[in-house]
């Protein structure tokens, strides 16, 4: 049978290696500044409404949490209280 001949890792990294370095920072930021111009940004109504909305489920969990926490607890002291 014939053996399979195997690439070396070295050389798999030293090419991996040059391709990072080919273009280097100043084509990350020209990519960076592309892909920014691409971006389609929300409006100020869009970004109210949202925050709106984000706000008010953040109040609706709390109450609900709340309301868990406490009936938790209560049941807790109702437990110790028969116990001791």
């Amino acid at each position: 049978m014939a053996k399979k001949t195997d690439v070396t890792k070295s050389s798999k990294k030293d090419t991996g290696k040059d391709q990072k370095k080919k273009g280097g920072i100043r084509k990350y930021f020209r990519e960076l500044k592309a892909e920014m111009k691409k971006v389609v940004w929300p409006t100020r109504q869009q970004v109210t409404k949202n925050t709106g909305v984000v706000l008010s489920v953040m109040v609706v969990m709390a109450l609900f949490l709340f309301g868990v926490d406490s009936g938790l607890g209560a049941a807790i002291k109702a437990i110790l209280k028969i116990g001791g």
